[in-house]
């Protein structure tokens, strides 16, 4: 379900170029200033999501409190799609009778609904894609009240395989997501762009280009450590792709699926806050636990993620399985995670002038919830295994 090959080494200088100045562009539509947060079935309901499911997270999603800690776009994977109809508008197959009061029911609790579909023919689970019926889909999108769009670029790898260059194939992919973007714009209604790419030919060099919200820059997430902490970490030196109205995607959240224990699920929301990451959760709101409810809502973590300033952190030092990680805040402090890689407990001993402060800082533990005082020399902590220390550090 992704295309694993990166080709941006394949692509001269010169090809990139066809396409413009990729960097800085950023949107300009007034959609997602912050990174969206929100709730997406794959995760948990892969082929198996209905009508019923979508509400049932939808109320979760109020009765929780994930609403009101900003989590707001319920979003509909791929398997929704039925058949088209004589005019070949798109229509739901049965385990959804009625999108729009669907979208209706969403709307009425304070949310917003998304949806999915792939440039290609089919959708990677094989049910209709949107080649050639772009215009139409997207007005049946708009028309149901849809505010958001996935758009999952593997059902069009059988196009990019007849190209007879690299070239050749990264332009049927850039053009394929323009099509798009200028028929969502078309329709007259807000709909975010997120294009599911995998990180193909370095995305984020050109993400804005074709509209795009937020990009996939990976592959697939999966919940085990090995593939959070692959995906999460792989995204040093991408910040400066990164602002309000175009975000680099590392994929969903998992927390709360169960493969993962508590240490390594706090470090998977530390690193996406830092990250600027799009929050979406993969579990099922309905039965989650409250231990994974006060992790998916805690405020000091979402403050980070949806900071104002819209600045992605990044690695600042490594010493083997230890990192630091740092982001900087609209008032000035910086978000400091010192994650563990390693699966037994290791001492970090975090300098805070090497991250840029020039007298002693006040700290506070986000994940213990808890003011540290003063802290004028190195400070020494324990992390345990595949876990992180969380701070908000202020001069």
């Amino acid at each position: 379900m992704r295309l694993s090959t990166l080709r941006v080494t394949c692509l001269s200088v010169a090809a990139l170029s066809m396409f413009g100045s990729f960097i800085g562009n950023a949107q300009t539509d007034g959609l997602a200033s912050r990174p969206p947060m929100g709730w997406n079935s794959w995760n948990h309901f892969h082929r198996n999501v209905d009508d019923a499911a979508v509400r049932a997270q939808a109320d979760a999603m109020v009765s929780s409190g994930m609403r009101d800690a900003g989590y707001v776009y319920v979003n509909i994977d791929d398997t929704w799609q039925g058949e088209r109809d004589a005019q070949g508008n798109i229509q739901a197959n049965s385990r959804f009778p009625d999108m729009k009061a669907l979208a209706d029911y969403v709307h009425s609790k304070g949310l917003k609904i998304g949806i999915y579909s792939s440039p290609g023919a089919l959708t990677c689970a094989k049910f209709a894609g949107s080649l050639g019926h772009e215009v139409q889909d997207a007005r049946t999108y708009a028309a149901w009240g849809m505010d958001y769009l996935k758009y999952d670029l593997c059902g069009l790898r059988e196009q990019m395989k007849v190209a007879a260059t690299p070239e050749e194939a990264h332009k049927i992919m850039f053009d394929a997501y323009i099509k798009m973007r200028d028929a969502l714009k078309a329709t007259g209604r807000p709909i975010v762009y997120s294009l599911c790419q995998y990180g193909n030919d370095a995305v984020w060099r050109w993400g804005t280009e074709v509209g795009g919200n937020l990009w996939r820059t990976t592959g697939d997430i999966s919940d085990k450590y090995s593939s959070m902490e692959a995906i999460g970490f792989s995204q040093a030196g991408l910040a400066k792709f990164a602002g309000p109205g175009h975000w680099n995607d590392p994929d969903m959240l998992e927390v709360g699926n169960g493969g993962m224990n508590a240490d390594e699920y706090r470090t998977h929301m530390s690193l996406w806050a830092i990250l600027a990451a799009p929050l979406l959760a993969g579990n099922d709101l309905s039965t989650m636990t409250a231990e994974t409810k006060a992790m998916l809502t805690n405020r000091d973590v979402i403050a980070v993620d949806q900071d104002a300033a819209g600045k992605q952190g990044d690695r600042a030092w490594v010493e083997g399985p230890l990192e630091i990680w740092v982001r900087q805040l609209a008032d000035g402090s910086k978000a400091v995670g010192v994650f563990n890689r390693h699966p037994s407990a290791l001492t970090a001993t975090v300098d805070f002038k090497a991250l840029g402060f020039t007298r002693a800082v006040k700290a506070r533990d986000i994940w213990q919830g808890k003011d540290m005082g003063t802290i004028s020399a190195p400070y020494t902590a324990r992390i345990p295994g595949h876990g992180v220390l969380f701070l908000k550090v202020s001069q």
